[in-house]
């Protein structure tokens, strides 16, 4: 049953007239009066009575006409949400964060999203480790990611954002809290905490690399996996760590945060995605992740 037959039912049930139905539908009335002839013998029952001067419904083209509009209804939602689908506008994807992206960047790309693609169903995944985001995009548990570079190994569409900063994350009660800056050379004889080294953290290696040039290895003492738990190990007096800047969006009572003196100390934050990734929606949610840190 063509589809088109099914509308031209529905122009003559509603003008009640052949002639009327043709302006409408921009046809002739003789082709016009021929498909619903064929629409009838493919139904089996007539449903339209033209025995007056007007066209009316018989009882069976009354159903027929219910069951005519839903399905063009249904195939117009149809094709209005394949265009979306195509457009980036609707369905679900799925984000991962990294620990410090987490406290920054997902709330403000949350708001963005929800205002921009309001049809979009959003699976964030905050605290996640580098590695473990990259194995996700393999694997299609993820869409995206917020991760730190260099990525480990290869199939994967890396973007950079931004550049940031470490900062020292001190307890409250620290000799250098009252400070401004502090210099890294004053930290050697202090217990440090860090992210853990079997997750090949980058990170942990940037804070190895800061030491070494400020004259010596830090004594590591504790392995965190989650900035927070980081953060709350430092305000118990565990010890001091190096952090990105960003994770002053978490405030902690006990921990004070200190820029460093000298050349600064840099991590690079990136977008991640499968290579070929051909889902519009993916695309329109990077370009808004980008258009974001351009912005600020």
């Amino acid at each position: 049953m063509e589809l088109r037959r099914l509308r031209y039912f529905v122009a003559v049930a509603d003008e009640g007239h052949f002639g009327r139905a043709a302006e409408r539908l921009h046809i002739a009335q003789p082709p016009l009066s021929l498909q619903i002839k064929k629409l009838e013998g493919e139904v089996g029952v007539t449903l339209l009575d033209r025995s007056t001067r007007r066209v009316a419904l018989t009882p069976a083209g009354e159903r027929f006409l219910g069951r005519a509009r839903a399905i063009l209804a249904s195939v117009d939602d149809a094709r209005a949400e394949a265009v979306r689908v195509a457009a980036g506008e609707v369905g679900r994807v799925s984000i991962g964060f990294i620990g410090t992206a987490t406290y920054a960047m997902l709330p403000a790309l949350a708001r963005r999203l929800r205002a921009e693609l309001p049809g979009v169903e959003l699976d964030l995944k905050g605290e996640m480790l580098t590695p473990d985001q990259a194995d996700a995009l393999r694997e299609g548990r993820l869409d995206l990611a917020v991760v730190r570079t260099p990525l480990p190994g290869t199939e994967l569409d890396v973007r950079p954002l931004r550049r940031e900063r470490l900062i020292v994350a001190l307890p409250e009660g620290h000799p250098l809290a009252d400070g401004t800056d502090v210099d890294l050379r004053n930290l050697r004889e202090d217990h440090f905490l860090s992210y853990p080294s079997r997750h090949r953290s980058v990170i942990r290696d940037a804070v190895l690399e800061a030491c070494r040039r400020a004259g010596y290895r830090p004594r590591l003492v504790q392995e965190v996996a989650e900035t927070s738990t980081l953060l709350v190990f430092v305000a118990a007096g565990l010890g001091v760590a190096l952090v990105p800047e960003s994770v002053r969006y978490l405030p902690l009572p006990g921990v004070v945060f200190r820029p460093l003196t000298g050349s600064p100390v840099h991590v690079e934050l990136a977008v991640a995605t499968r290579d070929g990734e051909a889902s519009p929606l993916v695309a329109r949610v990077r370009a808004a992740l980008l258009a974001m840190y351009r912005e600020t």
